[in-house]
Order: C-alpha cells, then sequence, then structure tokens
C-alpha cells in the first residue's frame, strides 16, 4: 500500500494540505493505543530494550516536547518555556519502536509537564494503560499508577541505580522519537512556527501521522537522534497528580525485578495500576 509522503523540503502549506487529506480522515487508525497481542509485542519490545523482563508489562514509553512557535500577541509570558524560548507543548506515548500510540498538542510552553498530563483525555478518561500495565516517564512526571518515573536523586543503593538504568534505556525512545520527527521535518522544527495556534497544532498532529506511517513503512532515520528537555521538578510535578503509594509499591517491585536473577522474576500483574 502507498502513502502520501511528506519530505523535509515540503513546508508547512504542503503540511496542511496532507493533512487535510490524510490526517483528520485516518488519525485513529494511525495513531492508537495497542490491544492484545500488540501490547503483548509492546511489552516484550521494552523488555528486549533493557536487555531483561523487569519492563516487559510496559505499555508506552511518556514525554513531552516543545515546538518552537511565535506566541500570540498578549500571551507572551505563556509560551516562555523554562529554557527560556517560546513553545507549544507535545505530549506523546510511543511504543517500543519509536511509533506514537497517543499524541495530545497545544497547551504553551510554560505549563508543567505534569499538568498538561493531567488534562489529557488519556489520563482524564483512564483510557490507557490498561489494568496490569504500566508507562514509564521522566521526573517530570510524578510517580502515580501510570507512568512510573525515576526515584529522586542521588539513588539509594544498587538496586535503585539498576532501576535508574534500564527505566533510561527504556524510556530513552520516546525522546528519539521526537528527535526523529523533528529532523525528518526540519524545514518545519528547526524554526519557529508562524503561524496561528490551532493551524500550529494541526501541523504538529499531520507529522506525527505521517511519523508513523514512516516506521510502518521501514522508513527509519539514524536511532541517535534525541530530543530532550528537563522538567523534572518532581515536588512540582507531584502537586498536579498528587502523591500515590501504590505507585511507590510498583516501582519498588520492577525495580528489585532489574536486579533479579533471570528466572526469578515474580508477577507484576496481580495490582491494579489504574485506579
Amino acid at each position: 500500500m502507498q502513502y502520501p509522503y511528506l519530505s523535509s523540503s515540503e513546508d508547512s502549506t504542503a503540511a496542511s494540505h496532507r493533512w487535510e487529506s490524510l490526517g483528520y480522515r485516518y488519525p485513529t487508525k494511525i495513531i492508537r493505543f495497542p490491544t492484545g497481542q500488540e501490547l503483548e509485542m509492546v511489552g516484550a519490545g521494552f523488555a528486549c530494550l533493557v536487555g531483561g523482563p523487569a519492563f516487559q508489562r510496559t505499555a508506552g514509553s511518556i514525554d513531552g516536547c516543545h515546538i518552537k512557535v511565535v506566541p500570540p500577541a498578549g500571551e507572551i509570558q505563556d509560551y516562555l518555556n523554562r529554557k527560556l524560548f517560546f513553545s507549544l507543548q507535545m505530549q506523546a506515548v510511543c511504543d517500543h519502536r519509536g511509533k506514537f500510540l497517543n499524541v495530545f498538542t497545544g497547551y504553551p510552553g510554560s505549563v508543567h509537564d505534569a499538568r498538561v498530563l493531567k488534562c489529557s483525555d488519556m489520563y482524564v478518561h483512564h483510557q490507557y494503560p490498561p489494568q496490569g500495565w504500566f508507562l514509564i516517564g521522566d521526573g517530570g512526571y510524578p510517580c502515580i499508577q501510570d507512568p512510573i518515573t525515576p526515584y529522586r536523586e542521588p539513588v539509594q543503593g544498587p538496586v535503585q541505580a539498576r532501576y535508574k538504568e534500564q527505566l533510561s534505556r527504556a524510556r530513552g525512545v520516546v525522546e528519539r522519537a521526537f528527535g526523529v520527527m523533528k529532523t525528518r521535518w526540519r524545514s518545519i522544527f528547526f524554526k519557529a512556527l508562524e503561524v496561528q495556534n490551532p493551524f500550529a497544532v494541526e501541523l504538529i498532529d499531520c507529522c506525527a501521522v505521517l511519523h508513523n506511517l514512516c516506521i510502518s513503512n521501514d522508513d527509519l532515520l539514524d536511532a541517535a537522534i534525541s530530543d530532550h528537555y528537563d522538567d523534572d521538578d518532581i515536588s512540582e510535578a507531584e502537586q498536579y497528580c498528587g502523591y500515590h503509594r501504590s505507585a511507590e509499591v510498583l516501582r519498588a517491585q520492577v525495580a528489585a525485578a532489574a536486579s533479579a536473577p533471570v528466572g526469578c522474576i515474580s508477577a507484576l500483574g496481580d495490582h491494579d495500576y489504574t485506579t
């Protein structure tokens, strides 16, 4: 099957035309949550990334990406992020291959990652992950039922250190996905978008759809490309989503599993991680 392809030389106008013909008709088929056997493959993929079974119930890696924009008049401070440039936020969950499973775009750059998550449909309506699975994220998110996140620095002992190493390896896939998307359409993303925000959101989502189509057709870029923006204030993150003791228990179980000999991993599926 042939898909429309947007080269890096095409501008935002061309992208908009492609979105009108492609994105609005097919986004739920191209960017969607896996189920059944697909979800099992995602978990196996994350286990392969870390080289062990501790993360085999990972349903995706979540992070936020900042897209440079020219801010609307009168709202400049809202769009100024912590790295002191103006941006729109794109929250995404991706699988072990860097394929987007969910995107939530449009909050201004000054908004904390945890607040963006709390306002997303995925979080509000408990859409994902299913019971017995979890998302992984960086320190910009509180450790809630999903996602589970790093321990506060400095880590305490070899178990936490091993967990930190494996978590970093697993969640890095979403950072690379952002980097690949921005590089593939660098004429769009390596300068500030000079368009109205509703159009900018459509454009970003369009590129996310096309990113997935490229992966589905094995049109891949260098996996070493990464795009990461630290928003790791854990105390601020907990202000938005709160503290969940059950998530601490889950994280401790995953950390123990990361350090356990192969064949000695206890089941993680008996706990309700989503309620």
